[in-house]
């Protein structure tokens, strides 16, 4: 099998060769000091580190549903423990330096007022040009994903993670008391955003085998908003969204949110998104358990618990073993259950895959010396 043949099976609970062979990222803290431990310098991203270890990846359709034009980002201040940065989204923050740089300090939000709404969404216009690619472009990549081994995938929306990146958790927790009407506006304006994006490739022909949505709305008890207002005011949005996909042979949507997700989990599958990743195991998400409380309604990617990858070698054998019924029902690709963490020692990290291989009967990629000269960077040897 392909690689797009193994993930279409694999997420239709179909036979397959294999478990597709998938991992999540990389804090960026991990790289020096994987560097330092044995990893060839020249894999400084997650985009390289999947070339390396031989990962399956996805193609994903050109267009951009994001801010455009983006803020000027400017570094406003930097010491020797932080940088603050007015950044592209708009938000000012502080970024330290000592290893934690995927939890930033926020001091400032570009949507903090109804006003301040008004003038920020003319950045997520859909007629913006540049949002999409013109004629010559999209024929040119339909030329090349045709007969694709890959899963094409395409971006299919955000509607109220970007909203909390924007506004920030207090002002948009305010807001969803003193001004709900606002959130749904900017719903609202999101589905629009989203439904034009999505007919542009789609009515194009083009048949995609997933659609990914964004939606870090959840702490590491729960939600960020009621399932209540959830269920009233997002799954009519995103059933609209998730309905345009179906529509065209898209049947396969996954939300990436992080922290407990178990609420909202029933909610999102009613409203047409079957597909929950990355699956936090410290925050009480186990995908275990919702298969077994969801069955075959709901698709899972991701769950390996990171900090059993920190704790060692029979820490790691318990987690592939308690996962391996769940790879066997199929449904499920395993990988570590967010960005892997800089406390997990490079030699954790390969005995990982090796026995992730091995247990899921994954082959082991060629040696990465006769597959390094396909890329012009592994040439690369670095300081």
């Amino acid at each position: 099998m392909n690689q797009r043949e193994r993930w279409v099976a694999a997420m239709h609970f179909q036979p397959v060769d294999h478990v597709p062979d998938q991992e999540f990222g990389y804090w960026d803290e991990v790289f020096p000091l994987w560097h330092e431990q044995g990893l060839a310098r020249c894999i400084t991203n997650d985009e390289r580190a999947d070339a390396f270890f031989g990962f399956e990846t996805k193609v994903w359709a050109p267009g951009r549903a994001d801010l455009i034009p983006q803020f000027e980002r400017k570094v406003i201040e930097e010491d020797d423990r932080c940088i603050t940065v007015a950044d592209s989204d708009g938000t000012t923050r502080v970024v330290y330096k000592d290893g934690s740089s995927t939890i930033p300090r926020y001091l400032k939000f570009p949507v903090e007022t109804r006003r301040d709404w008004e003038e920020f969404r003319k950045r997520l216009d859909p007629a913006t040009p540049g949002r999409f690619p013109g004629d010559a472009e999209w024929e040119r990549w339909e030329e090349s994903v045709q007969g694709c081994t890959r899963p094409l995938g395409v971006y299919a929306a955000s509607l109220f993670g970007k909203i909390r990146d924007w506004m920030g958790f207090e002002n948009v927790s305010y807001a969803i008391m003193d001004d709900p009407r606002l959130i749904q506006e900017i719903m609202d304006h999101l589905t629009s955003l989203a439904l034009i994006y999505l007919q542009r490739p789609l009515a194009r022909g083009i048949q995609f085998d997933l659609a990914a949505m964004w939606e870090d709305m959840c702490f590491n008890h729960g939600p960020m908003l009621q399932p209540r207002l959830f269920e009233e005011w997002m799954i009519p949005r995103l059933s609209r969204i998730t309905g345009l996909l179906a529509g065209h042979g898209c049947d396969v949507v996954f939300v990436d949110c992080d922290g407990n997700i178990n609420e909202l989990v029933p909610l999102w599958l009613d409203a047409g998104v079957n597909c929950m990743f990355p699956l936090e195991a410290q925050s009480g998400t186990d995908p275990v358990r919702l298969r077994e409380k969801y069955g075959q309604r709901v698709l899972l990617m991701g769950g390996v618990d990171k900090t059993r990858l920190i704790a060692g070698k029979d820490e790691i054998k318990k987690e592939i073993a308690r996962l391996k019924p769940l790879v066997e029902d199929g449904g499920y690709i395993p990988h570590v259950d967010h960005r892997v963490p800089p406390d997990v020692t490079y030699e954790n990290y390969l005995y990982y895959l090796k026995l992730k291989r091995e247990t899921f009967g994954i082959p082991e990629p060629e040696p990465w010396e006769d597959r390094k000269d396909g890329y012009e960077w592994a040439a690369w040897d670095g300081p």
